[in-house]
């Protein structure tokens, strides 16, 4: 883990040496929709744009005092922290991630940007006839950025990156769907955040030394087995403070956390219409939740199958579609009675009020768990 853990720490460092290693581009993006294998096969890392908790004294006068998350990136920016991005890709969601993108490509010119449509209705009967347009023409400008053409020979060796990749990490999420978990739930998060800066090739190869060495662990201790519901996180704070309480987030439901890699792209002859059905498919965002409302469903599916004892649900403040979909979220935990606790954070938690919020969410929890230790035949 301390490998993973140094290289998400360190990711703008990483992000550096790649380029210099490899003599590709870095192209940086926002949304969970973005199409990275597109990317990928022209020889681009595509590096998810995260936050970090630092004093900001120069956002005021870019971008209204809105999400902070999104100034932060705003702010890595004019400082220098991402001057090793060659370009900048949106996908249509959300609208302070859309004032990140925009302003930022305002104050550094250089910078090569895209903005990719995403249908608002993942299910709609032409949305994957829209998608599979919209991701030709980004292939197009990628291969106009890149002076080389992208083949199918190309994009088949990403879709098989990025399909191991998100297998491997699935094979971690089913070891948490243990009594007896042998990995946490901030090394869990840790490993998905750190895929979305590596180079997947790589992690992919570090993934199949690392999961050997996974099973054989010593179980973690029983204690409440938790899950984490609402808006993206670019830190494992709130999972480790859970830990020190003596339970665990054995799943979550974030866009950047299980909903990434929790389905592959399927082989066919048409490899964008391939890559736009896994797009589509992926499980629903509360971006794009609007009109089936197939998200419920899922994060209760997610919640049976890896036996969680409650719920809690983190929203960024100004998160507009969290925070409609929030009382729909309360009402399908309310009528299966499953306790939970919600609250709003930007890119840091006040740790004292948290921390004492979780625990009365813990110890009402604790009196009703009752376990499986063992069976006999007798």
């Amino acid at each position: 883990m301390e490998r993973f853990r140094s290289i998400l720490e360190n990711f703008h460092t990483y992000a550096e040496n790649w380029k210099k290693r490899s003599g590709g581009r870095v192209l940086g993006y926002y949304e969970p929709y973005m199409p990275e294998e597109i990317a990928y096969a022209a020889n681009i890392l595509p590096v998810r744009i995260m936050s970090r908790h630092a004093a900001d004294d120069v956002t005021d006068r870019q971008m209204y005092g809105n999400c902070y998350c999104t100034r932060d990136m705003l702010r890595q920016f004019i400082n220098g922290d991402y001057a090793y991005v060659d370009g900048l890709v949106n996908t249509e969601g959300c609208q302070w991630l859309y004032n990140a993108f925009q302003t930022t490509l305002n104050s550094k010119p250089e910078l090569y940007g895209y903005y990719l449509f995403m249908p608002d209705y993942p299910d709609g009967r032409t949305s994957k006839d829209v998608l599979r347009s919209e991701l030709d023409i980004f292939k197009c400008r990628m291969e106009e950025w890149t002076g080389r053409e992208i083949s199918n020979d190309d994009l088949d060796r990403a879709i098989d990156v990025y399909n191991e990749n998100r297998r491997l990490l699935r094979r971690i999420y089913e070891l948490r769907r243990a009594d007896h978990s042998v990995i946490s739930g901030s090394e869990a998060m840790e490993l998905v955040l750190t895929s979305q800066i590596m180079d997947k090739s790589e992690m992919n190869e570090m993934l199949k030394a690392f999961i050997p060495e996974l099973e054989t662990r010593k179980p973690l201790s029983d204690g409440v087995r938790l899950m984490l519901i609402g808006s993206e996180t670019y830190d494992v704070a709130l999972e480790k403070l859970v830990e020190s309480l003596g339970a665990n987030i054995v799943i979550d439901e974030l866009d950047n956390g299980s909903s990434y890699i929790w389905n592959e792209t399927i082989p066919q002859k048409d490899r964008l219409m391939a890559l736009s059905l896994r797009c589509l498919g992926r499980p629903h965002s509360a971006l794009k939740d609007s009109v089936w409302r197939r998200r419920p469903d899922h994060i209760y599916r997610l919640y049976e199958d890896f036996q969680a004892d409650g719920a809690i649900i983190a929203k960024q403040i100004y998160c507009h579609p969290h925070g409609t979909d929030m009382y729909m979220v309360w009402k399908l935990l309310r009528e299966r009675n499953i306790p939970y606790h919600t609250f709003e954070r930007d890119s840091t938690l006040p740790y004292e009020e948290t921390r004492q919020r979780i625990a009365a969410l813990i110890g009402m929890i604790e009196p009703g768990i009752t376990r499986l230790s063992g069976w006999s035949n007798s």
